[in-house]
């Protein structure tokens, strides 16, 4: 006899340091495969491994952190009703790694595909990477705009095979603390693997004096010509959010002041070091707050006796 099945959405974020990336591996630690051991400890998930679905939207690399990212689990309809999202968000978070937070969870039509979003959003903090020097706001301006627009991305990509190199930027914009540039936010509709980290070393070799816009531009308008401008290190990426039709992409709750690096013959390796280890900190307080504000659970009122 067949089980009659419900499918789930849900949001969830996670600091990627933990983690060998989001997509379930064999023999390491991944997002995906954290939060298939949690479903299968709790029995949710059961019969054989190829019956098994859950999907994650976003692939994200070791290292990456996410505010906001989604997913779909199956399970048996009659577990379901039995459960309320309240029930199930912290029967999930008391058991997942503390690394992940399990935000939202909502029923969906069972077709529902969690890749298929309107867009997805990531921000980048250049001022984390070493030899960084703040550059004219008005030029990194320009230089952003290079970046949006459809174009085949493959100069700026680990493209894999089969894949369509043909992106759709929609916008690139400074990412401000005050009045100090300390990175960019690009979104576009999706995005090649490494595709924003490699445009934010291109940013950063633009802001060094190392490429031209130039350059830039003639590997954008001649991706036939190879080219490679450098990957930028995964520790300073996140994935800000993913937005769906059902499910926009939460607004910014907390506007995180982030100290500025150390700048002239104070910056010795050692102490920008030090710094790099507590900027990093303060990204994760910041994604913390994000989601003790998103994964806000409803407020249960019980009788009194």
């Amino acid at each position: 006899m067949l089980t009659e099945k419900v499918r789930l959405f849900f949001r969830l974020g996670y600091l990627g340091d933990g983690f060998h990336g989001s997509q379930i591996q064999p023999d390491v630690r991944t997002v995906q495969g954290e939060l298939v051991r949690v479903f299968r400890s709790l029995k949710w998930l059961r019969g054989p491994k190829e019956e098994q679905l859950l999907v994650l939207s976003s692939r994200t690399d070791a290292g990456v952190h996410v505010r906001v990212n989604g997913g779909i689990v199956d399970i048996e309809r009659s577990l379901w009703q039995a459960l309320s999202p309240r029930k199930m968000i912290r029967a999930v978070d008391d058991r997942l790694d503390p690394n992940i937070a399990f935000l939202t969870v909502e029923e969906v039509p069972a077709d529902f595909n969690p890749r298929m979003a309107l867009n997805r959003v990531y921000r980048y903090r250049l001022e984390g990477m070493d030899f960084w020097e703040e550059p004219d706001h008005e030029a990194f301006k320009k230089w952003l705009n290079l970046f949006v627009g459809t174009y085949d991305a493959r100069n700026f990509a680990r493209l894999e095979e089969g894949k369509n190199p043909l992106r759709t930027v929609l916008e690139a914009k400074p990412w401000f603390d005050g009045e100090r540039l300390i990175g960019f936010e690009i979104k576009g509709e999706a995005f090649l693997w490494n595709q924003v980290r490699r445009t934010a070393n291109a940013l950063f070799r633009l802001s060094l004096g190392e490429l031209t816009e130039r350059e830039v531009l003639e590997a954008i308008e001649q991706p036939e010509i190879a080219v490679d401008f450098g990957v930028a290190p995964p520790e300073w990426l996140i994935l800000w959010g993913v937005a769906w039709e059902i499910s926009p992409l939460p607004p910014e709750h907390h506007k995180m002041r982030f100290t500025p690096p150390p700048t002239g013959r104070t910056a010795e390796r050692t102490r920008k070091g030090r710094w790099q280890r507590a900027a990093q900190h303060e990204v994760k307080v910041m994604l913390y707050n994000e989601w003790a504000e998103i994964g806000t659970l409803p407020i249960v009122y019980h009788r009194s006796q």
